[in-house]
């Protein structure tokens, strides 16, 4: 108790400086007290190591901070509903607003336009459409729209660039950021269903004419949108959409030749490949500015295709994916039924964890 007592004191008058604290006055009658027959010099040089012992003693009492493990970060892909999923061009439309509200009930982050389900192309329809959107916390991330650059007359070509101005002001209009395009199809295949084209994805050009030469007009097409695009500040990403684009190699090409614009982007279809998908999502997610994510539920509409989305989302976070996830549901089962369930095969593939 005497050692704590002097050492406190040497470390209080010295810390705090207090006028009041006489420390040798004070120790000396401490050891007064505690051995009167001490030398004077042993009782001093006695006070000085118990001090130093004692500054040691509270230095080695000071806490150092134990590094704290880095919590894992979890990071949760923006999953949206494609109004396609609920109408596969059917002759009656269903209504955009009513899969913007089913989206907000069922806790999506977005909604993908389709440009042909639209009502109309007026700037109050689309005014309606976004303030509903916003008034349901929902964004809307992509317009997906049609068009052809596999056509050799230039006078078609440039009629589907005009379409695509036209749609670069819809989405402006509408805050879309992200407008899908294709490349286009040669045509030469009537009713796909009925053949092979779907196992295959080969369709032969039109007499004359070459792949190469489709490449050259999707590159000059796209090329003249780009600069329209770049104004508007919208992303067109062009899709792995069948056609020329089914061939992965074509499309990266394509791709290439473009990537220079600020407006170029590619948006990844997890359906649209001939034979299984993973080896041709490895090769193109690095580039995925949005991605579609298929679902089949009830047998196919078009084609029937397994999907491991537990393998795909490994895919995408592998190549660090970031943006957002747009599902479209491709099946004969009640929309109504099998979005939901999309929707929760697609959050638990689409959120990782890091680190």
């Amino acid at each position: 108790m005497l050692f704590v007592s002097i050492c406190n004191l040497s470390f209080f008058d010295t810390r705090f400086n207090a006028p009041h604290l006489n420390q040798h006055h004070l120790t000396d009658n401490l050891m007064q007290h505690f051995d009167d027959t001490s030398a004077p010099n042993s009782r001093r040089e006695w006070l000085k190591k118990a001090s130093l012992m004692g500054s040691a003693l509270l230095a080695g009492h000071a806490p150092e901070a134990a590094p704290q493990p880095k919590a894992p970060v979890v990071r949760r892909i923006p999953i949206s509903v494609s109004s396609y999923s609920y109408w596969h061009f059917t002759p009656e439309k269903f209504p955009i607003e009513n899969v913007i509200d089913n989206a907000a009930r069922l806790g999506f982050d977005g909604v993908e336009v389709l440009h042909r389900q639209m009502a109309d192309e007026s700037i109050a329809y689309q005014n309606k459409l976004k303030r509903l959107a916003f008034d349901s916390g929902l964004s809307m991330p992509l317009l997906s729209i049609h068009q052809n650059f596999l056509q050799p007359d230039l006078a078609k070509r440039k009629a589907d660039i005009e379409h695509t101005f036209k749609c670069i002001n819809i989405a402006t209009q509408m805050g879309i950021p992200c407008v899908r395009m294709n490349t286009g199809s040669w045509g030469t295949i009537k009713n796909k269903r009925q053949t092979n084209y779907y196992q295959t994805g080969i369709e032969p050009p039109i007499e004359g004419y070459t792949d190469e030469d489709g490449i050259k007009w999707v590159i000059d097409g796209m090329g003249e949108c780009l600069k329209y695009a770049e104004k508007a500040g919208v992303v067109l990403a062009l899709e792995n959409h069948w056609g020329l684009s089914s061939n992965t190699d074509y499309l990266l090409r394509m791709y290439n030749a473009l990537k220079s614009s600020p407006a170029m982007g590619l948006n990844v279809d997890t359906g649209n490949f001939v034979g299984e998908p993973y080896s041709g999502l490895e090769k193109l997610a690095p580039y995925a500015t949005i991605v579609q994510a298929k679902t089949y539920y009830g047998g196919g509409t078009f084609y029937d295709k397994e999907m491991d989305y537990t393998r795909i989302g490994k895919i995408f976070q592998k190549a660090n994916f970031k943006g957002f996830v747009s599902l479209e549901f491709e099946g004969k089962e009640d929309p109504n039924t099998a979005v939901p369930k999309s929707l929760e095969v697609l959050r638990k593939a689409f959120t990782y964890t890091i680190g």
